[in-house]
């Protein structure tokens, strides 16, 4: 990546990074940049550094060299939920915004979770059970719900799909979409389906052996004949259906910071969990 692109306005900027473990180097001058409002995807495979990167941007591991700023309040979403199984859906997003500060009535509008499920609305009917019992897709749910309590201005997903059902996965995505439209949260979405995720951000970086090996638009990613044959399983690149590529209509609404058509574009990360159902049966 050109540094020269990175900009002071930018809400995350990584610059060269390298993170090791003991003698083990994990990233290996990485770079990349989240503008406010866009939504940016991180896919590879197994192994290539993808949660290393999530958890130096969240603070978690320390840096050998390079830098990590991060310009806005950011929560992550981590791999495998990581519920509180013995609390209860309600008492698991509160514990999303204990560390926002505030006492007496401020706290108790902070921990208010209505606005989660005002955005989250499959949570309401389950928000007095105990979140370990929940199915996965309910408890990817609840994280997200979790994050958002902080009031986070970027959010980091690791693994949205991991190990869900692709209907759940095609629910979480509406979801998802909503959230950046409606609230213009940045999102950084690190996710081994490549498709889903490409389809999701306008914006993506392809990380492997710790290093970035592409990056640009989403768009151009899906169309290269490398990328295809090693994350999409073509030897064509991914082609939007017809109805994905029509012009916006007057109502459409464009996503903050990405210049793209937010229903238009990542309507279609929809349409291929569906098609994902489809061939899963």
């Amino acid at each position: 990546m050109n540094t020269s692109q990175l900009s002071r306005s930018d809400v995350v900027e990584v610059r060269n990074l390298v993170v090791r473990y003991g003698m083990a180097t994990a990233l290996d001058n990485v770079s990349l940049r989240v503008a406010p409002g866009e939504m940016v995807a991180l896919v590879g495979p197994n192994g290539a550094g993808k949660s290393t990167l999530v958890n130096t941007l969240t603070g978690i591991l320390t840096p050998a060299s390079g830098s990590v700023e991060v310009r806005a309040r950011i929560a992550q979403v981590p791999e495998g939920r990581q519920m509180f199984g013995d609390l209860s859906v309600d008492d698991n997003l509160r514990l999303g915004a204990w560390q926002l500060p505030g006492r007496g009535k401020s706290r108790r509008k902070q921990r208010d979770t209505s606005w989660v499920y005002e955005l989250l609305p499959d949570l309401v009917r389950v928000r007095d059970r105990r979140a370990g019992g929940l199915s996965g897709g309910q408890q990817q749910m609840v994280a997200v719900g979790r994050a958002l309590m902080s009031r986070p201005e970027v959010l980091v997903i690791d693994e949205l799909s991991l190990g869900l059902a692709p209907l759940i996965v095609t629910d979480l995505a509406k979801h998802l979409a909503a959230l950046n439209r409606e609230r213009g949260t940045a999102v950084v979405l690190i996710e081994q389906n490549a498709r889903l995720a490409l389809d999701l951000c306008s914006r993506a970086y392809v990380l492997e052996a710790g290093r970035i090996a592409a990056e640009g638009s989403s768009a151009d990613l899906a169309t290269s004949p490398d990328i295809a044959r090693a994350y999409l399983g073509e030897a064509q690149g991914l082609t939007s259906p017809p109805e994905a590529q029509d012009c916006p209509g007057p109502n459409d609404r464009a996503t903050p910071g990405t210049g793209e058509t937010a229903p238009g574009h990542q309507d279609t990360a929809v349409q291929a969990a569906q098609a994902a159902t489809r061939e899963a049966k």
